[in-house]
């Protein structure tokens, strides 16, 4: 309970580890391409975070293509990037001993209709929490608030997660974004939200910004876009 809450230093730290995950991610985008494996992406993901400021990774990445996207702690596989692909990376950074955590989907080539929609749909789950985070907010009324728009957006029983978790010397500590936590969220707090649609067997998607909770709500450190790419 006492790392629940971050104080100035420790939230700088955690800043600059995001940041680094940032730059790996306009990196990323540069570099992956149809026909590389899902192994290549990840270890060039895991090279250049090390490489350009990263202490050590925060947790394995994951790099999941296709159907693989669909599991939500996909394994990474020797699965070829393919065109029209969803391909959901999940990464992260440790500076000074402490963790970033983002996630972001990227589309090989054109995505379809369906894949649109839901993209259009998580990105909304995803900036509505953001908007309503406040201190005395549940981690359960998150969690049910990203549903409902999931819901309303056709996609109601995709994510199967929590939303989010909270981050810092570990990359999951208290409070979590879930039905499990009926207690307020607090000033300090440093947490994920991660809203998921996973359809088995065709594609998954996640999009997840890291942020604190501040006195007038959630204030992102993820600084990479919510356009789909």
């Amino acid at each position: 309970e006492l790392r629940a809450q971050k104080d100035a230093e420790e939230i700088r730290c955690m800043q600059a580890a995001q940041a680094v995950t940032d730059a790996a991610f306009a990196h990323i985008v540069s570099f992956m391409e149809a026909g590389m494996t899902e192994r290549e992406v990840q270890l060039e993901l895991d090279l250049w975070m090390l490489s350009h400021g990263a202490e050590a990774l925060a947790f394995p990445t994951i790099v999941a293509s296709g159907p693989n996207g669909a599991s939500p702690h996909a394994v990474v596989s020797s699965r070829c990037l393919e065109p029209g692909d969803a391909v959901v990376m999940d990464f992260g950074a440790r500076v000074s001993g402490y963790c970033s955590d983002m996630t972001r989907t990227v589309f090989i080539g054109e995505p379809t209709e369906q894949m649109q929609a839901a993209w259009e749909t998580l990105r909304a789950a995803n900036e509505t929490v953001e908007a309503t985070l406040r201190p005395g907010m549940t981690g359960k009324a998150a969690h049910e608030l990203a549903c409902a728009v999931l819901e309303e957006g056709g996609f109601g029983g995709r994510m199967g997660h929590g939303l989010g978790h909270g981050v810092g010397l570990q990359i999951h500590e208290e409070p979590v974004l879930s039905p499990r936590n009926e207690s307020p969220l607090g000033v300090g707090n440093v947490v994920t939200v991660e809203p998921g649609i996973y359809l088995p067997g065709q594609f998954g998607m996640r999009l997840e910004d890291l942020g604190v909770i501040g006195p007038e709500g959630f204030q992102r450190f993820t600084a990479s876009t919510h356009e789909l790419i």
